[in-house]
């Protein structure tokens, strides 16, 4: 018999750090579908938010690639401005442009090391200046190649999730299942799944969300070339155990489910997470099967049918 004190280590260790201000939130999602957290977090400087080190490894390429470009044309203008302060003959020579844009393509040209030399430098301040851009210029250079290579060099996990969770026929009862299968070209090796599902129970007169681990039928798989349909199996040992589809509902549950993977190509962990929450739940179904023989006998994946299923019925 487990003791009060068994009972609230059992409590810590399924935790997943949430914190109690979440575990009391209701009509709210954890984890988004694509994995990310339903939290915002407020940076009190702009710098902190797009131009931490973090920021510029982790946001979208597009986004990346803008950032470049919008230092690369700030500091060229700066010092476009910098050689017209030095004097209207600190720049010698003829570029086909006039006034600013003369003293800026001269910029591009020394930031970038170029140097077609039709315009140069003339006099103490211009050449100082020139000294100056060349040294930001090597350095922006040699910042914005590291964070290139960190960025194309950092493995990731494209983890593709069936649209909808189902509680599905299993063995002589029921099954709560999903699909995943890998987004990218890559190999993924020892692919481990872990699910905790988090719901909505009365504790003393407080409603409050709490957390299960949830046993799988196979927690690992050596390879992953096809799909993984992942089932945890519904048992009297199951946090699901004589749930139907309203008291999932009611509760607000939500299945939050954490992958970690080897990635065979650079030999480093990788990791994944996803989420249903009970409306993405489909009850009384069976996935459509992703592999069919051709007339020769080869097996061919019907990659299209992999969102797909079809009603059946459940058994008591």
């Amino acid at each position: 018999m487990s003791t009060p004190i068994q009972n609230n280590l059992n409590e810590k260790e399924r935790d997943l750090g949430f914190g109690s201000s979440l575990s009391l939130r209701k009509n709210f999602r954890l984890l988004n579908r694509d994995g990310s957290f339903n939290v915002q977090r407020h940076h009190t400087a702009v710098w902190e938010s797009l131009y931490s080190y973090n920021a510029l490894i982790s946001m979208r390429s597009w986004a990346f690639f803008l950032v470049v470009l919008f230092w690369y044309l700030i500091l060229n203008v700066m010092f476009a401005a910098g050689y017209l302060l030095c004097g209207p003959d600190a720049l010698q020579g003829n570029a086909g442009v006039p006034g600013f844009m003369r003293a800026f393509f001269f910029s591009v040209h020394t930031f970038a090391t170029i140097g077609y030399g039709n315009i140069v430098p003339a006099g103490i301040a211009a050449n100082l200046l020139v000294t100056l851009e060349s040294l930001v210029g090597l350095t922006s250079f040699a910042l914005v190649a590291g964070l290139v290579f960190a960025r194309f060099s950092r493995p990731s996990a494209h983890i593709i999730y069936s649209r909808s969770a189902i509680i599905a026929p299993y063995g002589s009862g029921r099954g709560f299942q999903f699909r995943i299968m890998n987004g990218r070209d890559n190999e993924l090796v020892e692919v481990n799944a872990t699910i905790t599902m988090g719901r909505f129970e009365s504790v003393g007169g407080l409603r409050q969300r709490k957390f299960y681990s949830l046993e799988l039928e196979r927690r690992k798989v050596a390879f992953f070339p096809l799909n993984w349909t992942i089932v945890h199996p519904i048992d009297d040992k199951s946090p699901l155990w004589g749930w139907d589809e309203r008291m999932l509902l009611e509760s607000e549950a939500e299945f939050l489910i954490l992958l970690t993977a080897i990635d065979d190509t650079f030999a480093q962990t990788v990791h994944n997470r996803g989420s249903y929450t009970a409306q993405e739940v489909v009850w009384g179904a069976k996935f459509l099967p992703l592999v069919d023989e051709r007339v020769d006998g080869n097996p061919v994946v019907m990659l299209e049918r992999f969102h797909e299923f079809q009603t059946v019925a459940l058994p008591d």
